[in-house]
């Protein structure tokens, strides 16, 4: 959902991806290497062709040196995500995803998209995912009443591009329940 200019004042998607890069994902390692400490944590050792789980920014940093192969989570397949947006055009509720899925499966597909098996095909149903759900938020924001707000298995993308408008909204709706409730104080 693209906003203008005036209205994002929020994180930018790639700052997302930044935040995302933190999460662990698994890697199947083309070279030896000993544990290495960082300031989030050692990870290692690498020892081809065991498996070994390190954050997304150094799977990344790898990949981009051959030096391994990202395995991509369980949810980044065909299958999944077909099943899931399935349930995104049939139920009116948001279906359960990653909170940080678009992130993550953007970095993966951008940085290594021949670890994904049927990469263009995963690009696509992430496409009409997005749209659905954004077609859902959209809605959902038509019908936005500030007494009570629900927004169960909204992601950080999703929360993060519609949080400027949501903020502006429940300003007016709290400037105009002040105004409705001093309007009746003062009538005799």
């Amino acid at each position: 959902m693209a906003l203008p200019q005036s209205l994002r004042t929020s994180v930018t998607p790639q700052e997302l991806e930044l935040i995302a890069s933190e999460k662990l994902v698994e890697i199947l390692p083309l070279v030896s290497m000993e544990k290495t400490a960082f300031i989030s944590g050692a990870y290692g050792p690498l020892r081809p062709p065991a498996k070994c789980r390190i954050p997304l920014w150094v799977a990344i940093n790898l990949k981009c040196k051959k030096k391994c192969h990202i395995v991509p989570p369980d949810w980044l397949n065909v299958d999944f995500l077909q099943e899931r947006l399935a349930r995104e055009t049939s139920q009116p509720e948001f279906s359960q995803l990653p909170f940080r899925f678009a992130e993550i499966a953007k970095v993966i597909l951008d940085i290594a998209p021949d670890d994904v098996p049927s990469a263009e095909k995963v690009r696509s149903l992430l496409k009409d995912l997005r749209e659905a759900r954004q077609a859902k938020s959209r809605e959902g924001l038509a019908k936005l009443d500030h007494s009570e707000l629900s927004l169960p298995n909204l992601c950080s993308m999703e929360i993060n591009e519609i949080r400027p408008f949501f903020v502006h909204a429940v300003g007016v709706f709290t400037q105009l329940s002040r105004a409705k409730e001093d309007k009746g104080v003062n009538e005799p």
